[in-house]
């Protein structure tokens, strides 16, 4: 057979363990590709499961047409040079995605953003995924067919060398699964994560190659490229074009960047042009949503103790202790990065406590009750689908004492029918009760904070419900000033009570979110690219009318 004469010229192949570790390390670097690639993706697209299906559809997709085109490459030419050849390539590609993947990112989607009038956050991931990760998992899809020819010395083993080598495919793939989520992006980051696993991916040809004395040129080219990327890479930063950044890192959950302005600190998550968290460097109102909800201890019958799903930075918790110091305090966040950050550049109060948990998850571990809870979750560009449901709002509720209110904050542009706002409104409406809520816009973001009320121990369903007669001017004024003693607050509320705005009642047609059936990523998508479109229409009108020219002189 071919492999033989292979063999007596290669004694690397005489044994079929390089073949197996060579099977072994190309699963490995494709699983950590692909974790690789929702983490390189996330910043610009978020890490939604809509991002991850695109991920793992692309990947797919070139695994499937590497198989293909490496079978029929084998049996026409079994030259494991070409093999090993392709290997190199896909490794050094692999290198130099964390130094140009995100410029590719970048210019991809200002490409689309003028020409894609629909789903463009859709097209513009499906794009980048396909330009940047294809082509090297492409090759790298060639690899199994290639090994088994070589490693196949008669038809009465071929089975049980198919077998072998998928046994060391999936168990390289189940490592380069685990070591970058739990182990490399938390400790040294994506960018580093990458050049890790394409170093190691690279020593097989390499090996391969010297042992055998050819590819010379090709065994320095590729060293040198992969050296220069590791030098350069890390010194780069997802936000390549920020310069007052006072942090910028990763946790096995999100991307994270501390963002320190003249008046503010600002945390953003994944999306990088999206704040989840504020803090203003003076006290007082912060002029944002958090002042909105602060209407929340005012509408409920007591307002001695509080729970923060979504603690972030602590926003909601700082507004708290300085506006109802004498108020308990709970938060839960489940990114314990965030928490550490939330110390050391947002001045969270220390005497708060703050669980590392889900926020629902500690909702079913927990037997406490609160007079205010405050759900702020936000995972990317939506609310996490667990914390959107039906079965979660009766949760919440159960956690509320008698005439306890529940702010929910919804940061979403669309509204109207089939609009994430009106399904959570629905959904909180058929636990609540339409009666028991009320709504207000913030001005001038695209943050609307809901607001549900339990009854009462003392009071009746019958009537006018306890929220809309708190609600009105004067009660909410008198009971904040009660409360706090703060002229500023209460002239605050005097405002964020014009805002109010009753619930319809939910019909035979409202979206009510369930945990069987929650798209709420792909409703956050539609309401972020009403947004993009939006805000790109005026550029793609000087598109259509000047040209690419009159654009360029518009962005200039």
């Amino acid at each position: 057979m071919a492999v033989k004469t292979q063999d007596s010229e290669r004694p690397i192949l005489k044994s079929k363990i390089f073949l197996y570790i060579t099977e072994f390390f190309s699963g490995m670097a494709v699983m950590a590709a692909e974790l690789g690639a929702s983490r390189l993706l996330a910043p610009y697209f978020s890490s939604s499961q809509i991002v991850w299906t695109i991920i793992i559809g692309t990947i797919m997709i070139a695994l499937a047409l590497g198989a293909v085109f490496g079978g029929k490459w084998a049996d026409k030419d079994p030259n494991p040079d070409k093999l090993y050849f392709r290997i190199m390539i896909a490794a050094v590609w692999i290198a130099l995605i964390p130094l140009v993947g995100k410029y590719v990112i970048l210019a991809i989607s200002g490409l689309l953003i003028v020409s894609v009038s629909t789903n463009f956050l859709i097209v513009a991931a499906f794009v980048s995924c396909m330009v940047i990760f294809v082509p090297p998992l492409f090759l790298l899809g060639t690899v199994t067919a290639g090994l088994n020819k070589f490693a196949t010395d008669s038809l009465e083993d071929n089975a049980s060398v198919v077998g072998r080598l998928s046994a060391c495919n999936t168990i390289g793939s189940i490592l380069g699964t685990f070591l970058p989520t739990f182990v490399t992006i938390p400790a040294v980051g994506t960018f580093v994560t990458f050049l890790i696993f394409s170093g190691v991916l690279l020593l097989i040809p390499l090996v391969y190659f010297i042992s055998i004395k050819a590819r010379r040129v090709a065994c320095v080219v590729s060293t040198v490229v992969f050296v220069a990327t590791s030098c350069v890479s890390p010194l780069s930063g997802f936000a390549f074009w920020e310069t007052n950044l006072a942090y910028e890192g990763e946790s096995i959950y999100n991307y994270l960047q501390v963002k320190n302005l003249s008046d503010r600190t600002i945390l953003s998550t994944n999306v990088l042009f999206g704040v989840q968290s504020v803090t203003m460097k003076d006290e007082g109102l912060t002029g944002m949503y958090y002042d909105t909800a602060l209407a929340a201890p005012a509408l409920a019958d007591n307002a001695d103790s509080a729970l923060i799903l979504g603690m972030g930075t602590g926003t909601y918790a700082r507004q708290l202790r300085q506006y109802y110091p004498d108020m308990e305090i709970t938060g839960v966040e489940i990114d314990e990065k965030i928490t550490e950050l939330a110390g050391e550049y947002f001045d969270e109060p220390a005497d708060v406590p703050v669980s590392t948990y889900d926020g629902r998850a500690w909702l079913a571990a927990s037997d406490e009750t609160y007079d205010v809870i405050m759900v702020d979750a936000y995972q990317d560009i939506t609310i996490p689908f667990q914390m959107s449901s039906v079965e979660f709002f009766e949760m919440v509720k159960e956690h509320l004492n008698p005439g306890g209110v529940m702010v929910v904050n919804m940061n979403m542009i669309s509204d109207g029918e089939g609009s994430i706002n009106e399904a959570l409104t629905d959904t909180i409406a058929s636990v609540f009760g339409e009666r028991n809520m009320l709504t207000a816009d913030v001005p001038n973001t695209t943050n609307r904070e809901l607001f549900a009320k339990t009854i009462g121990e003392d009071k009746s369903t019958k009537g006018a419900s306890d929220i809309k007669r708190d609600a009105k001017a004067i009660p909410l004024r008198s009971t904040t000033y009660m409360r706090t003693h703060s002229d500023e607050l209460k002239w605050e509320m005097d405002e964020v009570a014009a805002r109010f705005e009753e619930v319809d009642e939910p019909d035979a047609d409202s979206t009510i979110l369930t945990d069987d059936q929650a798209p709420v990523e792909v409703l956050g998508m539609r309401a972020i690219d009403q947004l993009i479109e939006r805000e790109a229409e005026p550029y793609r009108e000087i598109l259509r009318e000047e040209g690419i020219a009159g654009l360029i002189d518009a962005l200039s």
